[in-house]
């Protein structure tokens, strides 16, 4: 697959043992102009170093976010899923090197206590992403994320909605 100017990218849906899921409101004083309060919440994701097997790259942006290690693979995407930045914010992020960004998505089962997760502190010493996180119903997440990805959300709902029972 060509991978053209999009940044390559993985996303996780950590589903806890109620078959909830992990999301995180976005660390940041300011609200950008493209968004609005109620779009603030995502789920973990990040970028995939040069060479970096995508399924490790995805435990490592989990472990970097949420400091969360204790979980096992349910179901990876079928397929990557693209989506474009605004062009005001694709001037600005990654000094317009991407248009956007390419994701693989994996469903992981969180197997450890709510008292691993730490936003604040988490490992390796990395930047805080989350201000806040909290365990959210599968079918509200497209409603919750910034406009630009939905169409993302949305396939990744569809993706995994059969994961998101109570175990």
């Amino acid at each position: 697959m060509e991978i053209g100017n999009y940044r390559p990218n993985v996303g996780i849906m950590l589903l806890n043992r109620e078959g909830l899921v992990f999301i995180g409101r976005r660390r940041g004083k300011k609200l950008p102009d493209h968004l609005t309060r109620e779009h603030q919440w995502q789920m973990p994701q990040g970028g995939i170093d040069l060479g970096e097997d995508p399924y490790q790259a995805a435990l490592r942006e989990l472990l970097e976010e949420t400091n969360v290690s204790s979980t096992s693979l349910l179901a990876e995407s079928p397929e990557w899923y693209t989506y474009d930045l605004p062009p005001e914010i694709s001037r600005k992020s990654w000094k317009g090197r991407f248009q956007g960004q390419r994701q693989k998505w994996f469903a992981l089962r969180f197997e450890g206590d709510d008292r691993e997760i730490n936003i604040e502190n988490p490992a390796g010493g990395h930047r805080p992403e989350f201000d806040a996180w909290r365990w959210e119903h599968i079918d509200r997440l497209s409603d919750l994320i910034i406009p630009f990805k939905r169409a993302v959300y949305e396939k990744v709902v569809e993706d995994f909605q059969h994961l998101a029972a109570p175990q």
